[in-house]
């Protein structure tokens, strides 16, 4: 059976009925959100604003797997229900969107995207203690200190940028600039470039900030085009960090340009077309191509069947692989579910095989909730993001 993707940025009518009911059959019971046969689990995403690909995309993939999961009879007996919210990638919007969730009487939260509105979501989750997993962003405050009530999968930009870092002084490169958001985001990237220069003995020739979520990067790249740097880490989603990259390029300016994963690849080569071309970007998933894997080609397989039409991307297997760690949690957290419980599933999982990969296993314990470490490198060759190893092979020509 079929079934097309919700994303509930205003109910309607009978919806809403049938949501409050289950939250109200729920409310009796010792746990929240959870029924006989059904778990809620609830989600504030950027479903719209200028960055909705990365939300709506990142939901369409774990929704199909969920749906996978429930036609498959569901976890312990009980389907799953994915309620999904707009926060337009807006810190201002996080408040009202946490308490509509509340509202609701999720059982747990997941998919949530971007570092500003995360930092905002981490406290209130942690007060209300809600399982929070799968949140696209890799910002440190996610990984340090340990957060009991937070579950990340992605790899962190820490590990990201070290491998960034890593990756160009084996270049020989030892001049790197950085342009960033004036955002939370920003800082996390910014942070871990400084970080991994400074274990070189090194820091950024210069930096240079725009406004988040606006083009207004004119002073930011004078400014560091004027140190003359061989490599340039850009952050920003693709709507930013894109026509910044066409910018540069239309200048003349053409160092190696970096950035995370973050970015969203396919849509940054959608919106900056040739000027991708030669970009590096760690990613924390394997390409999306690459079906010999089992889990990729599962991801491709139940992608189509849910949502017909729709094209696979980084963005959307990370949403499946957050799918997949939440109901392995859920499964070990067995029938008599709780939220601790479901914190203690996760945490019983170790080297654990996702099928994305040996580099890719999974392991989470009562002292770490990172999940993976390591990410793979690629390069915009031809419209498509291509895994190297040789990091000489990207130098600009």
């Amino acid at each position: 059976m079929r079934r097309n993707l919700r994303i509930f940025t205003m109910l309607p009518a009978v919806s809403l009925l049938l949501v409050l009911s289950v939250a109200s059959s729920a409310s009796g019971q010792t746990t929240p959100g959870v029924t006989d046969s059904q778990i809620l689990i609830g989600s504030c995403s950027a479903l719209e604003g200028p960055s909705h690909t990365l939300g709506t995309q990142q939901i369409k993939g774990a929704q199909a797997y969920l749906n996978l999961i429930n036609d498959e009879g569901g976890v312990a007996g009980r389907k799953l229900k994915l309620v999904a919210f707009d926060d337009s990638y807006d810190p201002a919007k996080t408040e009202t969107c946490f308490k509509r969730l509340q509202e609701q009487n999720v059982f747990a939260l997941g998919f949530f995207v971007g570092t500003p509105t995360a930092v905002k979501y981490l406290p209130m989750a942690e007060e209300a203690k809600i399982p929070l997993l799968g949140l696209f962003t890799g910002a440190q405050t996610l990984y340090t200190p340990l957060r009991h009530w937070v579950i990340n999968v992605r790899a962190s930009y820490a590990v990201e940028t070290k491998e960034q870092v890593e990756g160009v002084w084996k270049m020989g490169y030892r001049k790197v600039g950085v342009i960033y958001p004036d955002d939370a985001f920003g800082a996390a990237v910014l942070d871990g470039v400084r970080n991994a220069l400074k274990k070189k003995g090194a820091e950024p020739v210069a930096v240079g900030s725009y406004p988040r979520q606006t083009t207004d990067a004119d002073a930011a790249i004078k400014n560091v085009r004027a140190a003359n740097p061989e490599a340039v880490v850009i952050a920003g989603p693709s709507n930013t960090a894109g026509p910044i990259l066409q910018k540069a390029h239309e200048q003349g300016w053409k160092p190696l340009f970096l950035t995370v994963s973050f970015v969203g690849t396919d849509d940054l080569i959608l919106r900056a077309g040739a000027d991708a071309e030669g970009m590096v970007i760690t990613q924390v998933m394997p390409p999306y191509y690459l079906t010999d894997l089992k889990t990729v080609a599962l991801y491709r397989k139940t992608l189509a069947n849910y949502f017909p039409g729709e094209q696979p991307g980084f963005v959307s297997l990370e949403g499946f692989v957050d799918a997949m760690v939440l109901v392995e949690g859920l499964k070990r957290a067995g029938k008599d579910l709780t939220r601790e419980g479901l914190i203690h599933g996760i945490e019983s999982i170790h080297d654990h095989d996702l099928g994305l990969g040996a580099q890719l296993k999974i392991n989470y314990s009562a002292r770490t909730h990172a999940g993976l470490e390591t990410v793979i490198p690629t390069v915009i060759r031809g419209g498509r993001a291509v895994p190297f190893t040789d990091w000489a092979s990207v130098a600009p020509k």
